[in-house]
């Protein structure tokens, strides 16, 4: 790759870290990098899955400090909405550079719709979730996403292209996507609205891995920047979420890129795989963490949620399949992407 395309990336990292180092020097929190430092060390992964896979770096962050560290699932939250605006904002950058394929149409529908429903879902929605709720919410979605593809993994894997469909379509189902996921999953949870844009192009569109999960990672970035911009205004941060995050931070900026560079030169089927089978043990883990304050009606709840949402991915797959049929396949993706564009 040329310098002058990564000129924008590059910019990108010298800016942050000027930025970063300059916090830490003048606001004296030397001590304070050094004490979270377990938080860096598990976000060196975070950030690589956040870069590699449709799951944004809050998604090893959140059950690290809330089910080994015991801490409360808000900060969980507006953690995840804080590492990612940083490592999932620098993997977006790197992607645009890098000029991967993106499937524009929906993702600049998706985007304002996650502009409008994240403040909204801040605002609204998230003070209604209690905390033993957003843990098993967070749970039971990363749950039902790890069962999916580890049935389907061969399927989802061998896509190429995308089946075609019209902009209308796209416009739609970016809106919606953005708006309803920031409203409730990105609100409560702080990630989530990155697996639904994915699962959208993967099960109804028939997406190549190569285009649908470039495209999670920039809606979720964006979201997430909404999302910590917003609890910014509102004075609303967690204590904890500052400290953390200034550990972290130097970490994701260059993890989450790596995570999107590594994963087109290896492939994608052997990073989903881990990381769906890491998805199913940590529902098994939270149940386990949480067994003082659950009773059977939060236990059927937990795992009528996976079942939820597994229907939901069901029913998407079952469209996209009779659309495939319908339009003879998927052609080549930039390609289509180019024709619906004009």
């Amino acid at each position: 790759m040329k310098r002058k395309t990564l000129f924008p990336f590059i910019a990108w990292l010298v800016l942050f870290y000027g930025a970063w180092l300059a916090l830490v020097v003048l606001g004296d929190h030397f001590q304070t990098v050094i004490e979270h430092w377990p938080m860096a060390a598990a976000m060196a992964i975070g950030s690589y899955v956040a870069g590699s896979t449709p799951m944004g770096g809050g998604t090893v962050g959140f059950p690290v400090l809330v089910l080994l560290m015991d801490l409360p699932a808000t900060l969980g939250r507006d953690f995840s909405f804080a590492i990612q605006a940083v490592g999932m904002t620098s993997a977006s950058i790197y992607i645009l550079c890098s000029r991967q394929e993106l499937e524009w149409p929906m993702l600049r529908a998706a985007l304002p719709g996650a502009l409008i429903g994240t403040p909204l879902g801040i605002l609204f929605v998230a003070p209604l979730a209690s905390d033993l709720f957003i843990k098993l919410l967070f749970a039971s979605m990363w749950c039902s996403f790890g069962l999916l593809h580890l049935r389907r993994i061969n399927e989802i894997t061998s896509y190429q292209g995308m089946t075609p469909h019209n902009i209308a379509f796209d416009h739609r189902v970016g809106f919606i996507v953005g708006f309803f996921g920031g409203l409730t999953i990105a609100s409560i949870t702080g990630v989530g609205i990155d697996m639904f844009i994915y699962m959208f192009l993967v099960l109804w569109c028939h997406a190549d891995l190569k285009i649908a999960i470039p495209t999670s990672v920039v809606l979720m970035a964006f979201t997430s920047v909404v999302g910590i911009v917003t609890k910014l205004l509102l004075g609303d941060l967690q204590p904890g979420t500052f400290e953390n995050w200034l550990a972290a931070a130097p970490v994701v900026a260059l993890g989450a890129p790596f995570g999107a560079l590594v994963v087109s030169k290896v492939g994608r089927r052997p990073t989903l795989v881990i990381v769906s089978i890491l998805c199913v043990m940590q529902f098994a883990w939270t149940l386990v963490h949480e067994r003082d304050a659950l009773n059977a009606w939060n236990v059927a709840a937990a795992l009528m949620g996976v079942v939820v949402f597994l229907l939901i991915f069901q029913d998407m797959y079952k469209h996209g399949y009779r659309l495939a049929r319908r339009k003879g396949g998927a052609t080549t993706g930039m390609q289509e992407i180019a024709s619906r564009e004009q």
